[in-house]
């Protein structure tokens, strides 16, 4: 049982990283893929949209109300998680500037004469 609860966390995990499963299917001449309607979906396609569904509850049930504004548009897991780390942590550039910031403030960090280790 605990490795099915491990795999089936995993595979949460990988809908929130990676983004939503989408069925296709393999269509004219030349051979193009492209999204499956829903009235072609089999059991394993609704299986693994389900995914998406459970992670997006997952990521919802732990937020509050001001944050519920900020992803109530998302439409996928991906979509919520990568809006809560924007929010949370910053852009890649908002990260490098505290990185940088604080590579400063370390650099120019000293022991008054009155300190003592």
């Amino acid at each position: 049982m605990h490795d099915f609860i491990m795999a089936e966390d995993s595979r949460l995990w990988d809908v929130i990283c990676v983004g939503p499963f989408v069925p296709t299917k393999t269509s004219g001449d030349p051979t193009v893929t492209v999204p499956k309607t829903r009235k072609e979906f089999n059991d394993s396609d609704r299986k693994a949209i389900e995914k998406n569904f459970r992670a997006k509850e997952i990521l919802v049930c732990g937020i509050g109300p001001d944050e519920y504004n900020r992803i109530s548009a998302c439409q996928s897991a991906k979509e919520i998680w990568d809006a809560l780390q924007t929010t949370h942590e910053g852009t890649t550039q908002v990260k490098q500037f505290k990185i940088d910031m604080l590579t400063t403030e370390y650099e120019f960090f000293n022991m008054k004469d009155d300190e003592s280790i």
